[in-house]
Parts: structure tokens; C-alpha cells; sequence
């Protein structure tokens, strides 16, 4: 499972250092390179609106009081795909955002998993 992860860059935007951490150690053993993690949306937004190669992006809801969605915006308009990570689910996306690959922490490394296979139009091998 790990070949179709190897090599793809992801960026966490993630303000809990613990749930960072797990993100990390989730992405490398999927064989990912992560990117950041960055802790706010100002350092969230300017990876997201950079010229840094991005595959996909895990990006928690709420980071610091503030809401990502300009991040996922810049995602957006640079064909980058991302996945919400909430303690609401999908239900406490506004309705805008709903669609979008969404995990409910906790979360758990299969979940971080299919959604990142469903943000890359991925097909289980």
C-alpha cells in the first residue's frame, strides 16, 4: 500500500502538536514526505499559495480559533486535493465546503488513508 503513497508531498496544517505528530508518523509510514506541518493559516496559506510541489493536503478545520478555509481556497486554485480533518465530521462543514474528503478525529490511520486515496482519485490496488 505504501508504493502508491511513496513520494507524494503532503502539507499538514495542524495546530495540536500531538495530533501533528500522529499525522506525521501516519504520512511517513504510508511513505509519504510531509510537508510542514504548519501551525497557522498564515504559514498554512503561504505553502498552499507557493510554487512548492504539493500532491495533497490534510488540513484540520479549526486551527487556532480561526477557520482553514482560505487555505483550502488556495489549495483549490492550484489543483492541490485536500482532506478536512473536524471533530464534527463532514455535518459541521459549511455546506460549501461538504463533498470534500473529511475525517472525524480521532481519526485513525485508515481513515487518514482512504481519504487521501479518495483526494488523489486513488483506487484500492
Amino acid at each position: 500500500m505504501t508504493d502508491i503513497f511513496s513520494g507524494r508531498r503532503v502539507l499538514i496544517v495542524e495546530d495540536e502538536s500531538l495530533v501533528a505528530m500522529l499525522l506525521e508518523t501516519i504520512l511517513a509510514d504510508l511513505g509519504c514526505d510531509v510537508v510542514g506541518p504548519e501551525s497557522n493559516i498564515e504559514d498554512g496559506l503561504n505553502v498552499a499559495s507557493g510554487t512548492a510541489p504539493l500532491d495533497a493536503a490534510l488540513l484540520d478545520v479549526n486551527v487556532a480559533g480561526r477557520e482553514i478555509f482560505p487555505v483550502a481556497e488556495a489549495l483549490k486554485a492550484r489543483g492541490v486535493p485536500f482532506v478536512f480533518s473536524t471533530g464534527y465530521g463532514e455535518a459541521g462543514l459549511p455546506e460549501h465546503w461538504r463533498g470534500n474528503p473529511t475525517v472525524q478525529k480521532p481519526f485513525t490511520e485508515g481513515a487518514i488513508r482512504d481519504a487521501l486515496m479518495t483526494a488523489l482519485n486513488m483506487q484500492r490496488a
